[in-house]
């Protein structure tokens, strides 16, 4: 199984963590966020990881190497310039099976093998993990006509709704609808599939995600992954 890493943003919402090294090196615990991934992704059968890079790229480099020291095969793709979250794609060569791709700097406890057997089960084009969240609003919120007369008011109310998760499951049709050289972010991406009566899939999960994006989500992770390591790296010391 090969998988893609999406290791090339500037991750600038993490500043000033991320001035002098990219993103997924930032530190969970006594490892860099990445390599928490890359282990995972060996443990769920992955044996060969393609990490897209741009922004630092050398240092990730210099860190993973060619992947031996975590039991499989890595190598690199380098952007020029930024091509968004879904443009890097076109970049890479030997996607002629089931792919998996993800963020960086995603801290989970999402079971991959599971995520890719139902992608097969249900013979999508794309699977997209969703994670379902809840939006409190601690305010009265009002909804009035045009006239301003109000029609609702409703004290603290609470919105749910679901989540990329920053993890795919893509078989190699998705890649014609990746342009060489051109900027295409996953929405758009989305967009173009289900234009082409792709089937896209979303895999519901309730269990652990955090994308540590903000100062707030990295001070979380740094807690929690020493709280839970044993479910983000089962029998690892």
């Amino acid at each position: 199984m090969r998988a893609v890493i999406l290791a090339g943003g500037k991750g600038t919402r993490l500043a000033p963590y991320t001035t002098v090294f990219p993103k997924p090196l930032v530190p969970v615990g006594d490892m860099p966020i990445l390599e928490i991934v890359v282990r995972q992704l060996s443990r769920a059968g992955v044996d060969h990881i393609t990490m897209a890079v741009g922004h630092l790229a050398n240092l990730l480099m210099a860190f993973f190497g060619n992947g031996d020291r975590f039991g499989l095969r890595i190598d690199y793709s380098q952007e020029e310039a930024p091509l968004g979250t879904a443009g890097p794609l076109a970049l890479i060569d030997g996607l002629t099976d089931t792919f998996l791709v993800m963020n960086g700097d995603v801290l989970t406890t999402l079971d991959y093998k599971s995520l890719v057997d139902y992608h097969h089960q249900h013979r999508a084009a794309a699977t997209i993990a969703m994670h379902e969240r809840e939006v409190r609003i601690d305010l009265g919120v009002i909804e009035a006509d045009a006239a301003n007369r109000i029609i609702k008011y409703t004290e603290k109310p609470s919105f749910d709704y679901r989540a990329s998760m920053g993890i795919y499951v893509f078989e190699p049709t998705v890649l014609r609808y990746v342009q060489r050289g051109v900027r295409l972010e996953f929405p758009e991406l989305v967009w173009k599939l289900l234009a082409a009566g792709q089937l896209v899939l979303g895999f519901p999960y309730t269990g652990y995600w955090l994308d540590i994006g903000r100062p707030d989500d990295y001070a979380r992770a740094v807690d929690e992954f020493e709280a839970m390591r044993d479910q983000f790296l089962p029998g690892e010391t």
